[in-house]
C-alpha cells in the first residue's frame, strides 16, 4: 500500500516559492508516495499567535484543522516553521479534553517537515540530485529548536551528487527574521541579518540552504543588500537540481 501524504504547503511557500512546493510533489511521488491536496487549507495562524492574538489564532486552528483533520495519511510541509506551530503550539489554543484538543494531538503525531518526513518515515537520504557547487547550511530556529530537526537537511544534502559541504560558523544562530519580529524590532533584526550574511559570505560557498520560506526571504534580501554573488536556495530546489522533480 502507497503512502499517503496530505501538501500542507503554507503561506509563504505559496506566494513566493512555488517552484519548492512543485519540486516537493515530484520528489515525493518519485519516492512512491500518494499527494493529495486539501483545497480548505487556509493560514495556520501563526502570525497571530507569535503576536498575541490568540483568539483569531483559535479561529485559523479551527479551519486548519477542519481541511486536515479528516485526512488520511501524513501530512507534510516545506517549512519547520509551521509544523512546530501545529505540532507543539496549538496545544496552547484548545483545553485538555476538548475535542479540539483531542484532534490537535491526533493530527500533531502524523504532521512533518520536509526534510523529517524523508529521513524519519521514508529512511531516504539519497534522491538522485546533482549540484557541483560549495553550499553551505543556515539551520532555522523552529525547525532545529521547535522540531529538534538538526542533520536531517545535511544528511540530504550529504547525498547530493558534486556538492562541497562548507561549515556555517553561525549555521545554528539566528537570521533575524522571526516573522513579525523583523516588523516589531527591525533594527535588532536587521543587525542580526547582517551578522549572518557576513558570516555566510566569509564560509566561501556559493550557495546558502535554509528550509524555511521566512529565514529565506529575509537572508536573500541580506545578500542583495550586500550585493552578495552567493544564492540562497531552499534545499528542496537542490535536491530537484540535475535530475529534476519529475
Amino acid at each position: 500500500m502507497a503512502i499517503k501524504a496530505q501538501l500542507f504547503i503554507t503561506c509563504l511557500a505559496e506566494q513566493f516559492f512555488p517552484g519548492v512546493l512543485t519540486g516537493m510533489v515530484g520528489l515525493l511521488e518519485r519516492l512512491g508516495v500518494q499527494v493529495a491536496f486539501p483545497e480548505a487549507q487556509t493560514c495556520c495562524g501563526q502570525p497571530f499567535f507569535n503576536s498575541g492574538y490568540r483568539d483569531q489564532a483559535r479561529d485559523m486552528a479551527v479551519k486548519w484543522l477542519e481541511a486536515f483533520g479528516s485526512s488520511d495519511g501524513y501530512i507534510v510541509s516545506p517549512s519547520g516553521s509551521c509544523v512546530d506551530m501545529v505540532r507543539h503550539h496549538y496545544l496552547h489554543l484548545f483545553p485538555e479534553g476538548t475535542p479540539e484538543r483531542r484532534r490537535v494531538e491526533a493530527v500533531g503525531k502524523r504532521t512533518f517537515e520536509f526534510t523529517e518526513f524523508l529521513v524519519r518515515v521514508l529512511r531516504a537520504t539519497d534522491v538522485g540530485a546533482s549540484f557541483p557547487h560549495k553550499v553551505t547550511y543556515h539551520a532555522s530556529c523552529h525547525l532545529l529548536r521547535g522540531l529538534g530537526v538538526r542533520e536531517e537537511p545535511k544528511a540530504l544534502l550529504s547525498k547530493v551528487r558534486g556538492l562541497e559541504m562548507i561549515p556555517l560558523s553561525s549555521e545554528e544562530t539566528c537570521c533575524g527574521f522571526g516573522g513579525t519580529f523583523s516588523v516589531i524590532y527591525p533594527e535588532v533584526s536587521k543587525a542580526m541579518m547582517e551578522a549572518k550574511v557576513r558570516s555566510i559570505e566569509s564560509s566561501g560557498a556559493e550557495v546558502v540552504v535554509a528550509c524555511d520560506a521566512g529565514c529565506l526571504m529575509n537572508i536573500a534580501g541580506g545578500l542583495r543588500q550586500a550585493n552578495s554573488p552567493v544564492r540562497a536556495m531552499h534545499l528542496i530546489e537542490v535536491l530537484t537540481a540535475g535530475r529534476g522533480a519529475s
